[in-house]
C-alpha cells in the first residue's frame, strides 16, 4: 500500500465475513470487503486500497475491475509487461519474428517488419488443448534438463577447482625445476669460487714462506757483512758471492711480487642466461577446454589463388635468390636475399619495408626473439640483427657450415646444418652437440640436412631426399615425414594447426603431413610455373603460403590457401 493514504476504514474494519477479501489488508490481518480487482497486480482491492492503488505512481495505468466483472474470465485479460520496456505493456504482434511487443518495441526496432497487429485484432479462439499439452511437455523437459545442466555446472566448479590445483602442483613442480637448476648453478659457481680462491690462498701462502725465508736469509747476510773483514781472503771472496746471489734472489722476488700485485677475486655472469630468462615469455600456457570441444584437426589445404610478389629493390646490383624466409612473432616475413647479400622486411602488405646489408651472403633465418633474428652467412658466422623499428646488425658467433643451407632455434639453441649432420650451438657460440647417427648407430639424414623448422617439441630437418627427420630435444628421432613423390625436399614450414609443408626441389611440388606425421596430400604446383621450389613460410594470419624458387628471381609466389 502507498504512503500518505487514508487507512482509517482499514483500520477500523470489521471481522465480518466477505464472499472477498482485500488482499493487502489480508495481509496485514485485517479483514476488509474487495471492491476492485487489479489484472496487473492479480490482487483484490477495498475502496481505500483501490483509492491509493490509482494514486501510487508505480501502478496509477493498471486496470482495475469491478469485483463482480472479475469473477468472469474474459474480463480479465491478463497484462504482461515487456521485457525490453518493464513500463510498458505487451500490446503489439509482430508476425515476422512471431513474437509479442510492446508500441516502444515496434516503433524502435521492428518499423521494417510485416504483418504488425495489435493484439486485440488477433483471433479470440483459444489455443488448441493439444498445443497447450505440447508446451508443458517442453516447458518441463527443459525445466529438467536445465536442472540437470546446472547440477553439471556446479559439479564443473569443484572438478575445475581440483584441475586448478593440479596444474598449480605442476607450475611449482616446474618452477621448482627451474630453480633447482639454478640452485645448481649457483652451487657449482660457489664451488669455482671457493677452489680458486684456495688455490690463490695456497699459492699465496708459498709466496709467503718463501719470502719469509728470503728475509731470514737476507738479515742472515746482513749480520755476515759486519764480521766479513775479520776473515781470510779467500773466506771473503765466498761469502761476498754467496750474499750478492742471496741480494739478487731477493730483488727478484721482490719485482715478481710487485709485478703481479694483489690478488683479486671477481665473478662474471653469464648474460646468456639472463637473456633467455628475461625474454622468455611465460613459464607455460594455461588454457581451457570443453570436454565437447573437438580437437584441433588438420585441414585439408587448396590453393585458391595464386600472386607474385616482386621483392627486388632499386639499390639491388644482382637479380634476386631468395635463400630462405622467416616468420616474425608479429606474423611479418623476413628474406634473405643471397646473391644482394640483405635481409628484406616486408609488410603486411607483402611490400619491402626495409632492408639490412649483411658482410656475407645469406644461407639460413630464423626468428630468436620478437625483436630478434639471426642470419646464418656463407663466411661461417651466425649474425645477430635487431628487428624494431629498425634493422641493425648486432654481434655474431662462430659456425661450421657456413654454406649449407639451414638454421633453426629451438630449445633455447641453435641448431645448424652441416655437411652430414646437425651442430647444436648455444647463442654464445659454444658447440654443444653434432648430431648424425641414431641410437643403432645409423646415419639419420639420407643427404645433407637442409632447411628446418620447429613443431611443437621437435625440430623437422629436410634432407634433400624424399622427405625429413623429426628430432627430439635430445636429438634422438622422434618420426620420418617421407613421400616417394618428393625429390630433392629442401624446403620447410608449418601451419598453426600443425600442418607441415615440405617442397621437393626436383619433383616441383608441395607434399603435405599432418602433425601426427600421416600425408595429407600433394599441391602440385609446376603447372603454374612455379618450379624449384625451396623456402616455405606459412603465414597464418593471412592463411597463405609463401615460397621462394630455387633460381635467380626477382618474384616470390603467396598461394591463398583454402580449405
Amino acid at each position: 500500500m502507498a504512503e500518505g493514504c487514508d487507512l482509517t476504514s482499514i483500520k477500523d474494519g470489521s471481522d465480518a465475513d466477505f464472499e472477498l477479501v482485500c488482499t493487502p489488508c489480508e495481509e496485514d490481518d485485517i479483514r476488509e470487503e474487495a471492491v476492485k480487482f487489479c489484472v496487473e497486480c492479480n490482487q483484490y482491492l477495498c475502496t481505500t486500497c483501490a483509492r491509493c492503488h490509482k494514486r501510487n505512481a508505480a501502478s496509477k495505468s493498471h486496470k482495475l475491475l469491478d469485483r463482480e466483472d472479475a469473477k468472469n474470465p474474459s474480463m480479465v485479460a491478463m497484462t504482461t509487461k515487456c521485457r525490453y520496456h518493464p513500463d510498458r505493456d505487451i500490446e503489439m504482434f509482430c508476425g515476422t519474428h512471431d513474437m509479442v511487443y510492446c508500441a516502444k518495441c515496434i516503433a524502435t526496432e521492428h518499423r521494417a517488419c510485416e504483418k504488425i497487429k495489435s493484439i486485440d485484432d488477433m483471433t479470440t479462439s483459444f489455443i488448441q488443448q493439444n498445443d497447450i499439452q505440447r508446451l508443458q511437455f517442453e516447458t518441463k523437459a527443459v525445466h529438467d534438463q536445465l536442472v540437470a545442466a546446472n547440477k553439471k555446472k556446479q559439479k564443473n566448479v569443484a572438478s575445475l577447482e581440483v584441475l586448478r590445483n593440479d596444474i598449480l602442483h605442476n607450475i611449482q613442480d616446474k618452477a621448482n625445476t627451474i630453480a633447482e637448476y639454478i640452485g645448481k648453478l649457483k652451487r657449482e659457481a660457489v664451488e669455482s669460487l671457493n677452489k680458486t680462491c684456495s688455490e690463490v690462498n695456497g699459492k699465496l701462502e708459498s709466496e709467503i714462506k718463501l719470502m719469509a725465508n728470503t728475509i731470514t736469509e737476507v738479515d742472515k747476510s746482513e749480520s755476515i757483512l759486519q764480521t766479513v773483514n775479520r776473515v781470510d781472503a779467500r773466506q771473503q771472496f765466498v761469502q761476498i758471492k754467496l750474499i750478492e746471489r742471496t741480494v739478487k734472489d731477493a730483488k727478484k722476488l721482490f719485482e715478481e711480487s710487485e709485478s703481479e700485485g694483489t690478488r683479486i677475486a671477481r665473478f662474471t655472469e653469464n648474460a646468456e642466461l639472463r637473456r633467455i630468462l628475461t625474454t622468455v615469455a611465460d613459464l607455460g600456457r594455461v588454457e581451457t577446454l570443453s570436454e565437447n570441444q573437438k580437437q584441433i584437426t588438420t585441414r585439408q589445404y587448396k590453393i585458391k589463388a595464386k600472386k607474385e610478389v616482386y621483392v627486388r629493390m632499386q639499390n639491388d646490383n644482382q637479380t634476386c635468390f631468395i635463400t630462405d624466409m622467416c616468420l616474425l612473432q608479429d606474423d611479418t616475413v623476413v628474406l634473405a636475399d643471397y646473391k644482394n647479400m640483405k635481409i628484406k622486411r616486408l609488410d603486411t602488405n607483402f611490400s619491402i619495408k626495409d632492408a639490412c646489408i649483411l658482410p656475407s651472403k645469406p644461407m639460413a633465418i630464423c626468428c630468436t626473439a620478437k625483436d630478434e633474428i639471426v642470419v646464418k652467412l656463407a663466411n661461417g658466422t651466425v649474425q645477430f640483427i635487431s628487428v624494431g623499428q629498425e634493422l641493425s646488425i648486432l654481434r655474431n658467433i662462430s659456425v661450421a657450415g657456413g654454406r649449407f643451407w639451414g638454421m633453426e632455434y629451438f630449445a633455447g639453441d641453435l641448431w645448424v646444418s652441416n655437411a652430414s649432420s646437425v651442430n647444436v650451438y648455444n647463442t654464445s657460440g659454444t658447440l654443444l652437440k653434432s648430431i648424425n647417427k641414431n641410437v643403432n648407430g645409423r646415419s639419420i639424414f639420407k643427404s645433407s640436412p637442409q632447411s628446418m623448422v620447429v613443431s611443437g617439441e621437435t625440430v623437422i630437418i629436410t634432407d634433400g631426399s624424399d622427405g625429413a627427420v623429426c628430432l627430439g630435444r635430445d636429438g634422438e628421432v622422434r618420426c620420418e615425414l617421407r613421400d616417394a613423390r618428393l625429390r630433392s625436399c629442401t624446403g620447410a614450414s608449418v601451419s598453426a594447426d600443425g600442418t607441415v609443408f615440405l617442397s621437393g626441389c626436383a619433383s616441383s611440388n608441395i607434399v603435405m603431413f599432418s602433425a601426427d606425421g600421416k600425408c595429407q596430400g600433394e599441391l602440385v604446383i609446376n603447372k603454374m610455373n612455379m618450379t624449384y621450389v625451396s623456402p616455405l613460410c606459412y603465414v597464418n594470419k593471412r592463411n597463405c603460403l609463401m615460397l621462394a624458387r630455387n633460381i635467380h628471381n626477382n618474384s616470390i609466389n603467396i598461394l591463398e590457401m583454402s580449405e
